[in-house]
């Protein structure tokens, strides 16, 4: 079992979500107690460990986890809605990243 080594975001400052995934992000990190490191537009790291669509395009933002094992492994790639508002909804993605680093941590 390989534990966390740090979560990289990988963004780019121009995306209208980047300040949510930003927040988002520094939150997660600091809950999970390990080092956070933004990346720009880094299209090889999300088209190696990242989510893709249909056609084997990533997309950004994405937050990512380094593992101790140098593996990558993706932790969430979209943020999820709040229904009433239709605004993300930072408090659900934080509760969904922190079940995924659990995971990734139990195996």
């Amino acid at each position: 079992m390989a534990k966390v080594k740090k979560l990289v975001l990988v963004t780019a400052k121009h995306l209208p979500q980047h300040r949510d995934w930003l927040r988002l992000a520094e939150e997660v990190a600091k809950e999970a107690g390990v080092e956070l490191e933004v990346r720009e537009e880094d299209y090889v790291l999300v088209n190696q460990c990242g989510e893709q669509d249909e056609f084997g395009m990533a997309w950004l933002p994405q937050l990512l986890a380094i593992m101790e094992d140098g593996s990558c492994k993706l932790v969430l790639s979209k943020l999820p809605l709040d229904t009433a508002t239709l605004k993300s909804d930072i408090g659900e993605a934080k509760k969904l990243a922190l079940e995924a680093l659990r995971k990734l941590e139990e195996g």
